[in-house]
């Protein structure tokens, strides 16, 4: 570059350049509330509390039962669908921000400083604070006033201490001066939430409050009102003459957009696993962007600070003179770093937007796979017929999709960071400063060069196109047909050698748009990055398939919305008995042990019809019946008997049975 071109080019003020820069130096802080005095104080207080919540589970009584530990040890139900999602949400974040903090600080846990067995301490630290965390989830167990005093006051322990030492030490010297304070945001606003919302459940009673046991969940209206919903029947709509029209571009755009955009309805609610992935996935957008510009941005901004007279005589040595004047040189060098600097902080952004808008595209698409398995819709869904029934592997994703669904977000937002990365430097670096520049057109000198190369491709392409419409294909009757058969083929012959170019710039285009396709969906497990026909080879995806399996099958609205209205009206008939019973004077006295309802033959035809219809169409309880156990695998299809595999099984038996009474027979003679 001529040093005329550079006075002519106004480069933006970035500040005076200083000839010496000294990082500001963060010396370590220990904060008044000291951490490790805090975690043995707070792991005694969670010890006493559990041992007093299970003290509680023991003496509470559930539909004639001792829920005791059994109950105590699984505050959760991530198969109810009524449930209030807030306490699950808010501990899983967290117990995602405590365990992101475990991976970067070089103290995994505060009871010791030993730096050089970290890999063990970690790995205890996996376990301890799931464990430390444990008893805010159990304290919402019980429905009690007790269970929500000792959740208050867990939580506001929890609250007030981790604010007290961010206003002790707001700067520490780990990865950046404010990394630390900034991380522990998402953990404050989750802690922040248990702080009210178990005061708000202790203010408004046991009256129905988070609900949670298997008799509250069917009890529950949300099944009623989902059946009610697909049930309802639709006004007909007045068919248009224009609806087997293509929609314009417009309408196009608007529909595309809309399908990026969730709106929440009021006869569907997600399960309780997606939404606690969806509140992990944005905070694990978040610590990742947090670290991606911490760990980067400073150190370039220190090092295009650092720039000085002396990085003339460096590029001097590799041949490159940009100027005369080394004032000069330092002004060029430290816009292009600011260039660089601006290019990575637009593809944190970027890469930032772009799973945002992936994450509510994947709750749309949620929905919609959960309602059509609803619907027993499996081919759409999965693109071939599955069983919807519980396996091993099935269980095994479903379990581990939440912690998938975070690894995945982490590891797609690095990729897309570096991809984005790359791609804006090159359209800076070659692209927009040689144009804002008007020297160092490298890359336009380059195709410029080719330019009878690509007049031949156009003009290839276009003539090809342009037949086509005009010269081969003629309409007759409303019909198209082919024309000019000899021509067709005359021409198909001389364009080979052109279209093997053609073909070679397109196999270059389909290999950028898979790689970009696959770099920009790589965060998300509902889609498949392969081809439909071999997905099964995909690990996320195939985790994703597994876990609709589970929550189809154990958490269909409308099984248990037939399994509610049977237990209420068996409710309905014990009470109206046991009025009838009140009402005779003496005869339960001296009877009641052995005195049966009675119950009219209708009714008992009714109820036995419904508890067949309920075996029947239950797919978790086709092990259990002896009629079926002899069948194999192939004989169902989604929990269901194969109709035509049942009749071959039968004449299979019947042939054995003939087989075996012939020998017996003849070795009976």
């Amino acid at each position: 570059m001529d040093k005329d071109d550079i006075d002519d080019y106004d480069y933006p003020d970035l500040g005076p350049l200083p000839s010496i820069i000294k990082a500001e130096e963060i010396l370590p802080c220990d904060p008044t509330a000291d951490d490790r005095l805090y975690h043995i104080c707070i792991t005694a207080i969670s010890l006493v509390v559990m041992l007093i919540l299970a003290i509680l589970a023991r003496r509470t009584k559930v539909g004639d039962r001792q829920k005791g530990l059994s109950g105590l040890l699984s505050p959760v139900n991530f198969l109810d669908h009524t449930q209030h999602k807030g306490l699950a949400v808010a501990v899983f974040g967290v117990l995602l921000c405590k365990l992101w903090g475990l991976m970067v600080s070089p103290n995994p846990l505060p009871f010791t400083t030993d730096t050089e067995n970290k890999q063990y301490w970690v790995i205890l630290g996996l376990f301890y604070y799931p464990a430390l965390y444990y008893p805010l989830l159990a304290c919402g167990t019980l429905h009690n006033k007790v269970g929500y005093v000792l959740g208050s006051l867990l939580s506001w322990t929890h609250f007030s201490i981790l604010v007290w030492q961010k206003i002790d030490c707001p700067k520490t010297p780990l990865i950046h001066k404010h990394y630390s304070l900034f991380s522990s945001l998402p953990q404050i606003a989750c802690l922040a939430f248990l702080s009210f919302q178990y005061p708000l459940f202790l203010f408004k009673g046991f009256n129905g409050t988070g609900q949670n046991n298997a008799s509250e969940d069917l009890s529950s209206s949300y099944y009623k009102d989902y059946v009610k919903n697909i049930l309802q029947k639709k006004k007909p709509t007045k068919i248009s003459t224009s609806s087997s029209e293509t929609p314009k571009l417009p309408q196009r755009i608007i529909d595309a957009v809309k399908s990026y955009i969730y709106t929440p309805e009021e006869a569907f609610r997600f399960p309780l696993k997606l939404a606690i992935s969806c509140v992990v996935s944005s905070i694990t957008l978040y610590q990742v962007g947090l670290l991606l510009i911490s760990a980067v941005v400073p150190h370039l901004q220190l090092a295009r600070l650092g720039v000085d007279e002396d990085i003339a005589n460096v590029l001097n040595g590799f041949k490159i003179v940009l100027s005369s004047d080394k004032h000069e040189v330092v002004r060029i060098v430290v816009h292009y770093m600011w260039c660089v600097e601006v290019c990575y902080i637009s593809a944190m952004t970027l890469s930032g937007l772009v799973n945002l808008a992936m994450l509510m595209r994947s709750m749309v698409l949620h929905r919609s796979n959960l309602k059509g398995l609803y619907r027993g819709d499996v081919y759409n869904v999965y693109n071939c017929q599955r069983s919807i029934r519980p396996s091993r592997p099935a269980l095994v994703c479903w379990m581990g999709y939440t912690s998938f669904t975070a690894a995945h977000i982490c590891v797609g937002m690095i990729v897309q960071t570096l991809v984005f990365f790359l791609c804006l430097l090159v359209a800076v670096f070659l692209v927009i400063m040689p144009v804002l520049h008007g020297e160092n057109l490298i890359l336009f000198q380059i195709l410029w060069g080719m330019w009878p190369f690509w007049l031949m491709i156009l003009l290839a392409v276009l003539i090809q196109h342009i037949t086509g419409r005009f010269c081969f294909i003629k309409k007759t009757a409303g019909t198209r047909d082919l024309d000019n058969r000899g021509s067709l083929f005359l021409l198909t012959y001389l364009l080979f050698p052109v279209n093997v170019l053609i073909g070679v710039l397109l196999a270059a285009w389909r290999m950028i748009i898979t790689a970009l396709f696959n770099v920009v969906h790589m965060g998300r497990m509902d889609i498949s990055l392969l081809n439909r026909n071999v997905e099964a080879f995909d690990p996320a995806y195939r985790c994703y398939a597994h876990y609709l399996k589970i929550e189809v099958s154990q958490s269909h609205p409308v099984m248990k919305a037939f399994c509610g209205m049977l237990l209420q009206s068996m409710g309905q008939e014990s009470n109206a008995a046991q009025r009838s019973r009140d009402a005779e004077e003496g005869i339960q006295l001296v009877n009641q042990e052995k005195k049966q309802l009675k119950v009219s033959s209708s009714k008992r035809a009714r109820r036995h019809w419904q508890l067949l219809y309920t075996l029947v169409n239950n797919p978790s309880l086709i092990g259990t019946r002896k009629h079926f156990q002899r069948q194999a695998a192939e004989s169902f299809v989604n929990g269901s008997l194969n109709r035509s595999a049942k009749e071959g099984s039968k004449k299979e038996a019947a042939t054995k049975e003939a087989v075996t009474k012939e020998a017996e027979t003849a070795a009976s003679n």
